[in-house]
């Protein structure tokens, strides 16, 4: 599928480089060049340019004859949000189907040890428009904490505390039950800063040893996609993904296809 003449930064924002303003201030920096030229502002390119971002080539994905694809992954533990990784430990991408001429864009991060859902599209400017705090999109957890949370903890925790990157919160704690030291509660934050959950949990004296994510945004884990295993978004869902997103819905050639499942039968 070739790439129509567009405009330089929209091609970058679907490459998943940031967001079309974003990306105009990367062309405006003198960052990017295209056939060997410093690009500027304003530019347009075919999919015959060569294209790259501080001196890396960027493949320009080619426009959209069809609603980009999203899916919805239950995460494991042991498995790192990065394609690739030094240590060798297993991918998030691993268990992704393939594509061809695409890529998967991961919609935030989940640490080493967090389970739960992540978001993964091919459409890179949506992507980072979930990502981003001026979206406000809320993200729930689910969190065995070990220790004895007090009234004034938990106030705090809603009412905000200082933590080395600045101030943070939860907008909602419910008490989710529990026995002994171990207590069960859900948590809501509106940003996806690194280890933010735990770290406020830190805070207060208390370590969090389960963690899991249930929720982002309007966007629950069904019941049947068990831990390591996928489903694609239809239609009707990716429609409401871009609504979440203050975007809008590309137009349509060839529908989108009911979710599919794969139910990953390797061991884990």
């Amino acid at each position: 599928m070739s790439l129509a003449d567009e405009k330089l930064q929209k091609v970058l924002a679907r490459a998943g480089l940031g967001s079309r303003r974003e990306m105009e201030r990367v062309i405006s920096d003198g960052r990017v060049s295209v056939n060997g030229k410093t690009a500027t502002l304003g530019d347009r390119v075919t999919s015959e340019a060569k294209i790259k971002v501080d001196g890396k080539p960027v493949k320009a994905a080619a426009a959209k004859s069809a609603m980009p694809r999203v899916l919805l992954y239950n995460k494991p533990e042991g498995e790192i949000c990065s394609r690739k990784d030094p240590e060798g430990r297993r991918s998030v991408f691993d268990r992704l189907p393939a594509l061809q001429g695409e890529r998967w864009v991961c919609v935030g991060r989940l640490d080493f040890n967090t389970t739960g859902l992540l978001l993964f599209t091919t459409d890179g400017e949506l992507a980072n428009k979930l990502m981003h705090p001026s979206t406000v999109i809320e993200r729930e957890y689910l969190c065995r904490v070990m220790g004895n949370a007090t009234e004034e903890n938990l106030q705090s925790l809603v009412d905000g505390v200082q933590l080395d990157d600045g101030v943070a919160k939860f907008t909602d704690v419910v008490d989710g039950g529990g026995e002994g030291i171990n207590h069960w509660y859900y948590v809501v934050i509106m940003e996806g800063r690194n280890r933010e959950v735990r770290r406020l949990w830190e805070s207060q004296g208390l370590q969090v040893n389960r963690l899991k994510r249930v929720r982002y945004g309007s966007v629950f884990i069904p019941s049947k996609v068990k831990v390591g295993q996928w489903t694609e978004l239809n239609t009707q869902e990716i429609s409401d993904i871009y609504g979440m997103a203050n975007m809008e819905m590309p137009v349509l050639e060839t529908p989108v296809a009911t979710k599919t499942r794969r139910h990953d039968s390797r061991k884990r």
